[in-house]
Parts: structure tokens; sequence; C-alpha cells
């Protein structure tokens, strides 16, 4: 336990130290590019850079994608993931398509990472508030109908048990409104490498990340949401009984 304790704190001061290091260039960046491109993909390729450094830098997190042809550079798509572990959120990076977040707003808060968030012009939800959910959902459309990716969680928070949770409609009615597909993607492992409400890694955990074929946006929306959490669940239960 104390091992882990020690290579937790040496993980997440690096992740501080590092923070500190990259979010001055993500700045530049963002300066040098402002006036030419619009939808931040230079800077958001960048945050993916940096995110992909945490798992890339750590052997405990091997982690394999599968399904990355199943998606087309310059379309635009609904991206929705099934939520484990503050883990996802660096491994989804490591796609390195481009997409806009929606995160909870509390993230945006925090020194550095917050920062860089708002600079990449991703998408602060506030779980609960109405007017929120509002704004939130009104910049999705525009984002969407500016020809940008979003990647949510549908399932709104992340999953204390590692079992799928239900799924709320809100990415599903952005898709079905604008017209887009739906790429579900399955993320395996994180929980068990670093589970909710904790900060203490817990050794080597192989992490899959499997992106699915898309599948229209059309339809009706209890349709579109239940087709990806069962395209989603197939994928885990496959897992289990392997």
């Amino acid at each position: 336990m104390l091992v882990r304790q020690i290579g937790s704190l040496l993980f997440w001061g690096f992740v501080v130290l590092s923070s500190a290091v990259l979010f001055p260039i993500a700045l530049i960046i963002w300066l040098v590019t402002a006036p030419f491109d619009r939808r931040k993909r230079a800077l958001h390729k960048f945050t993916c850079f940096w995110a992909s450094l945490y798992s890339w830098l750590n052997p405990a997190w091997p982690v394999t994608i599968h399904g990355r042809e199943n998606v087309q550079p310059g379309t635009t798509y609904m991206f929705v993931a099934n939520h484990l572990s503050l883990l996802d959120i660096l491994v989804l990076f490591r796609l390195f398509y481009d997409f806009k977040w929606v995160s909870k707003a509390g993230i945006f808060g925090v020194p550095v990472i917050g920062w860089n968030m708002r600079l990449n012009g991703y998408i602060p939800l506030v779980r609960g508030n109405r007017d929120s959910v509002i704004e939130m959902m009104a910049r999705c459309e525009r984002t969407l109908a500016q020809g940008s990716s979003l990647m949510m969680f549908p399932e709104g928070t992340r999953s204390a048990s590692g079992e799928l949770q239900a799924f709320k409609t809100g990415a599903f009615e952005l898709a079905s409104q604008a017209g887009v597909p739906i790429v579900p993607i399955v993320i395996q492992g994180t929980h068990d490498a670093l589970p909710k409400h904790g900060f203490v890694l817990r050794g080597k955990h192989p992490i899959t990340v499997t992106v699915l074929p898309p599948f229209p946006g059309q339809g009706s929306v209890e349709q579109l949401t239940a087709q990806a959490r069962e395209e989603i669940a197939r994928v885990l239960a496959g897992a289990a009984h392997d």
C-alpha cells in the first residue's frame, strides 16, 4: 500500500509540474493560431499530446486502441463513451480526434487544467442546474453547426461500481437535431486502475479503448439512446466472458 501511495504522489506531482510547464505553450499556441483557427484544432491537438503523456510515460497503464479507423477525418460526430474513472479523459485524448468536450463546470475552475479547457472552447455543465443545461445544449448546437464534433459521457458521472449506468438523452437529442452520426466508444480497465472517489493508483492494469462503427443520428431520441447503450453494453459483456 505504501508503494502505491508513493507512486501516486509522484504521478500527481508530475501532473502538476508538467502542467505548469505545458500551459504556457498552450497559451502561445492559442495566441498564434486564434486569428485563423477559430475551431482551435491546433490547440486541441496539443492538448491531446499533453494528456497522452500521462499514459505514455506510465508503464502501469498500457493502452490499446481498437477501431480508430472507424472515424473519418473531416466528418462531424457525436462521440459517446462509458465513464469509469478520471483516467477516461486521458485515454480518450489518445485518440487524437478533433472534438470539444462537454464536462462538469467544476473542472473549469481547476488552475491550469481548467484554464486550458477554457482556451480550447470546451463546454461546461453544472449538473442539475436547468439554466446551465439550456446554455450547454445551445453551445453544443452551435459547435456541431460549425463542424466540430462533441465528446460526451451520457451516464453523466463516473460509475462507482464499474457497471454501465443508465444513459441520459442530451447527446442523442443533439445528434438527432444536427443529423450527425453517433460513435459509441467503450473504455475498459480504467476503473481498476483508478476508481471513483480515489486518487491512489491501483497498480498495473491494461486499458482498452474500442471505437465502434458510427450509426446515423436518425430516429427517435429514445431509440438512439438505447442503441448506443446496447452497443457499449455488448462489448463490455463480451469482455466479461473472455
